[in-house]
This record gives C-alpha cells, sequence and structure tokens, in this order.
C-alpha cells in the first residue's frame, strides 16, 4: 500500500480557517484591494466583455488559453519569456506543489529562504530531503537588517546542492534584493547547476516601482518562476497561477503532473484573467498607490506607540514584519486584538520555521486593502481599553 504524504499543519492557513472571516478588522490582508467581477470588465474592450457573456463553460487547455499565456508572457519585459514559456496552473499553491516534488530527488539538498510560505519549506521536508533553511537577515532587535546574503548562500552550497527556492518580494517581510544581487544570485545559481524556484507573486507592487526585480525566468535559463493573480494584482477568486521557465522540459513536466490535480483552469477565470494582465500596469497602479498611502498611515500609527512598535516599510509587497516591543510578545499581543478587538494580525509562530529562528518579535501587517485606516482605528481603540499602551505620542 502506497504511504500517503504526512503533511504537517499549515499554520497560516489554519490561523486563517479560524479568523479570516469572522474578525471585522482583517489587518493583516496578503492580498492588495479586490474588486467585482464588473469592475474588472470595465477594464475590457467591448469584445472582451462579449467573450466573457457568451463564453462556452466547457474545459480550457491544460497549457492555458493561448490568449492567457499571451497576457502573462506580456508582464515580462526584459527576458525572453513568450506564451510558449508559460504554464498556467490553478493558482500559485497548485504550481509550488509539483514544483517542490518533481525536481528533487532522494539525497538532494535544498536550500529555502526563512522566513518562508511554508509550503515551500514543509514539501521537500516531508519528502525525506535534506533542506536548509537561508536566513534572509543579519543582526537583531533594532539593528536587524533583512538580506540576501551572497556570500552566506554560497558558503551553503554543496555538490549534492539541486534546489534553492525563494520569494522576493518576501512574504512576510516586504524586502526585495537589488537587482545586482539578484541577477548575481541567478547566475551563480546556473553556473552550480542550481535549479532557482522563484515565488514571485508579489511582484509589481513594489511602493518605487524602480525596486522591481526581473523575474527569474527572464535571467536564468533554468529558473522556474511562479506568480499568481491574487496578490499583486488583488484578484485572489480567479485562482489563476503560472508557471514561467526558459526551460519547456520542465514545463512539460509540471503539466504532466498537473493532470492529477486541476487538469485547467475555468474558462471564465482565464477570460478575466486575460482582460486583467493586458490592463496589468494600470490595476498594479491603483494598488501601488493604495500601499504607498496605507505605508505612510501605518509609518505614522506605529510612531505614536514607541515603546510597542518598531516598523519599516516593505520595499516591495503588501504585508510587512514590525518588531512588537511589548512586555506579553507578538503571540499574545496578536492573540488579545482578535480576540477582543476584532483585529486580525498574524503572529510570529505562524513563520516559525524547522530550519532557522525567525526573529521573535515579529508580526505581520497588511497594508494591501483601503480598510487599513479604519483597521488601525480600532487597534488604537483596543490598546487605549485594554491598557497596553496610554494616550498616543
Amino acid at each position: 500500500m502506497m504511504k500517503p504524504m504526512e503533511l504537517p499543519v499549515f499554520e497560516l492557513e489554519r490561523y486563517f480557517s479560524r479568523w479570516e472571516f469572522s474578525a471585522k478588522y482583517h489587518l493583516t490582508a496578503s492580498d492588495a484591494e479586490s474588486m467585482t467581477t464588473a469592475e474588472l470588465l470595465a477594464y475590457g474592450t467591448d469584445e472582451e466583455r462579449d467573450a466573457f457573456n457568451n463564453l462556452h463553460l466547457g474545459y480550457t487547455p491544460t497549457w492555458g488559453t493561448e490568449p492567457v499565456r499571451e497576457a502573462i508572457a506580456s508582464t515580462y519585459a526584459t527576458g525572453p519569456i513568450e506564451s510558449s514559456n508559460i504554464l498556467a496552473f490553478a493558482g500559485a499553491g497548485e504550481a509550488l506543489f509539483w514544483t517542490m516534488q518533481l525536481f528533487c530527488e532522494p539525497g538532494d539538498h535544498v536550500i529555502v529562504n526563512v522566513p518562508n510560505y511554508q509550503s515551500i519549506e514543509a514539501l521537500p521536508v516531508t519528502a525525506g530531503l535534506d533542506v536548509e533553511g537561508l536566513p534572509l537577515w543579519q543582526g537583531s532587535g533594532s539593528s536587524l537588517e533583512w538580506v540576501l546574503d551572497l556570500e552566506r548562500f554560497e558558503a551553503m552550497i554543496r555538490p549534492e546542492t539541486t534546489l534553492v527556492s525563494v520569494n522576493f518580494p518576501n512574504n512576510p517581510t516586504g524586502f526585495v534584493p537589488d537587482v545586482e544581487t539578484w541577477t548575481a544570485f541567478n547566475n551563480l545559481c546556473h553556473e552550480r547547476g542550481i535549479r532557482v524556484v522563484s515565488d514571485e507573486v508579489y511582484r509589481g507592487v513594489e511602493i518605487d516601482p524602480t525596486n522591481t526585480i526581473p523575474g527569474a525566468a527572464e535571467l536564468n535559463p533554468t529558473a522556474l518562476t511562479i506568480s499568481v493573480t491574487s496578490k499583486a494584482y488583488g484578484l485572489p477568486g480567479l485562482r489563476v497561477g503560472w508557471a514561467a521557465s526558459q526551460d519547456i522540459d520542465a514545463l512539460v513536466r509540471l503539466e504532466r503532473a498537473k493532470h492529477y490535480t486541476s487538469i485547467c483552469n475555468a474558462g471564465p477565470s482565464e477570460v478575466l484573467t486575460t482582460i486583467a494582465l493586458r490592463n496589468g500596469e494600470q490595476l498594479l497602479a491603483r494598488n501601488r498607490k493604495i500601499v504607498a498611502d496605507n505605508d505612510t498611515v501605518v509609518t505614522e500609527f506605529m510612531a505614536n506607540y514607541p515603546d510597542l512598535f518598531e516598523y519599516t516599510s516593505p520595499v516591495g509587497g503588501c504585508v510587512t514584519f514590525p518588531r512588537y516591543l511589548g512586555a506579553e510578545g507578538p503571540e499574545e499581543f496578536c492573540t488579545r486584538a482578535v480576540e477582543e478587538a476584532g483585529v486580525l494580525l498574524l503572529p510570529n509562530s505562524v513563520y516559525r520555521s524547522g530550519l532557522a529562528d525567525v526573529p521573535a518579535d515579529r508580526f505581520r501587517i497588511g497594508i494591501g486593502r483601503t480598510n487599513v485606516p479604519e483597521c488601525l482605528d480600532a487597534l488604537a481603540e483596543h490598546l487605549a481599553t485594554t491598557g497596553l499602551a496610554g494616550a498616543p505620542n
């Protein structure tokens, strides 16, 4: 009898299952502000709206329709990514699920960045691979800096290292390496025969667009870039993700695996995704403004409570990982905030890793939605009524 995969509890999803739809103030949302179907269709042409309204609800191609693959490819401007280099998935999670299993074998050494989205660590660990964590920070406390340290990474490489999985802009820190470091990282991996799996679901909502780095698949002939409509574009209800790569053979392997899971995407979602990505610059500009406006509000809010918070703006994405300085620690702080005031935050424990000790004084806040000021008002009232803080400075 085949032994089933015994995956650990997905801590982030378990926490969200408990609170995401019951807490009144969602202050740790990982996606940008969404929109209605009608609002998205308004970006389309008359022809595109007619195509959506008259869509035949049959199966779609496993690779994705040609229009959606062309639209996805158009988001990669600086490298040789065409529609033939795209494989559509039912969300980024499905792509990560297969990618983290298909390209490693028993005895391989795998490196994953920490902190991380749990699946990139749990899947290879569960498969019995030798997995090592690459910390994305140096220093501690007030002197901590988020970094991609190439010397540290190169020292970890072994002859049996076959794959490295990274996530930039990083969830939960909002860290993005500079282009020079990112290019050098990809060059190093390619030279050493190490495949890069790059989770880029937040790419495009950097507060300063000049901090947007190329997709790994644009720079690296064997890299696999994973992305989705959910985060930067604020359209999680579409459930359309993709893998992009110059390595067509790798995409063929992924496509054969996809036959065992989603098989194909929903037709209406692919039509709407095509419209969204053809107008992607407008959607990203909208969401960057929301993030930038909220970042200003959160910066001012946290500065009012210097004994409780130490905040750093994200370089990219719409989540960040501030310090909590209160005596009770971020776990109790987040628990009390949601239980007593309905304000949902993510404590450090959700990002606990078996590979490296994630800084214990952190919690995640989301700044991609328009209700952030309302959520902060509720949090301020909670701080005042519970005695965690006096009047703001």
